[in-house]
């Protein structure tokens, strides 16, 4: 628990510096790294050997994770070079068809760009008021819906594992996930909208939160988005449990690898755009 803790403190002084270089290049090459740990990681998990093919997953992963933030810029034929990647992954596949599976070839796939294109939502959530200049006021609501998204992801996790390791006795889902309680659960869920309800008072007051950042919506978006959150989680568990391993990597002490810390932040940060998206275009007209 020590290290974990101080392996906690750490990555939140790292996390808070590379939020400091939001409105920089920085921010998305540090999210597509990232993102690239946690593609390599699952590419280990599904014991991906074809180097080419590991290679390809993990540039994919980073142009992937980087198209967000240049996407203005950079004039690709999206659908066109994903068809390529994956025609080209299958003939990589039938020529060394020994070592390389089919299923391993999806698997590998899904993950090099779901997990990219999940957390460089992050990006697209800094640029919300850009994009949807009807809704949002200014840069300040772009920074609290980034904020607003790791707190979701990372605050219910913290909340839950201490408030279970204190009062936990009903399981969640013993056959997955063991340690998780029920009581864990909501103590994360109801620790993360008291967060996320204190946050919205220091935007609202010190930097004029747009009035559609309601406290009734902060409210009923942290509570979706713990679900979704502590959902995220399982899920990740789930498929650590049918590969038999403890963590996804140990690049982080006491937390595991990147997936580790982030795989509930993949499923968080895209819904959490998607409900912008949809404000974007009810509100916006």
């Amino acid at each position: 628990m020590k290290k974990r803790i101080l392996t906690g403190i750490v990555g939140a002084g790292i996390a808070v510096a590379w939020l400091l270089t939001m409105y920089t290049p920085a921010f998305a090459i540090v999210m597509a790294v990232v993102a690239c740990i946690g593609v390599f990681e699952m590419l280990k998990v599904f014991e991906v050997k074809n180097k080419i093919f590991f290679a390809i997953c993990e540039l994919t992963g980073f142009l992937t994770a980087l198209y967000a933030d240049y996407k203005d810029k950079i004039n690709l034929p999206f659908y066109a070079v994903i068809t390529g990647i994956v025609l080209l992954s299958l003939i990589i596949m039938v020529s060394d068809f020994k070592k390389l599976r089919f299923e391993q070839v999806v698997c590998s796939l899904f993950s090099a760009f779901l997990i990219p294109a999940a957390l460089s939502t992050v990006v697209l959530l800094r640029d919300s008021y850009i994009t949807f200049p009807n809704v949002f006021k200014n840069a300040s609501d772009g920074v609290f819906l980034v904020l607003f998204a790791f707190f979701c992801s990372w605050l219910t996790d913290i909340f839950a594992l201490f408030t279970g390791k204190a009062f936990g006795k009903h399981k969640l889902s013993p056959n997955i996930s063991p340690k998780k309680t029920v009581e864990g659960a909501i103590g994360g869920i109801l620790g993360n909208i008291i967060l996320c309800v204190l946050m919205w008072l220091v935007f609202k007051i010190k930097f004029n939160l747009s009035s559609y950042i309601s406290v009734v919506w902060v409210i009923v978006s942290a509570l979706a988005l713990s679900v979704i959150s502590i959902f995220g989680d399982l899920a990740a568990s789930t498929i650590k449990r049918h590969h038999g391993i403890k963590d996804f990597g140990n690049i982080l002490p006491g937390h595991g690898g990147v997936m580790d810390r982030f795989d509930s932040s993949v499923f968080v940060f895209a819904a959490l755009y998607s409900e912008i998206i949809v404000m974007g275009y009810i509100i916006g007209g």
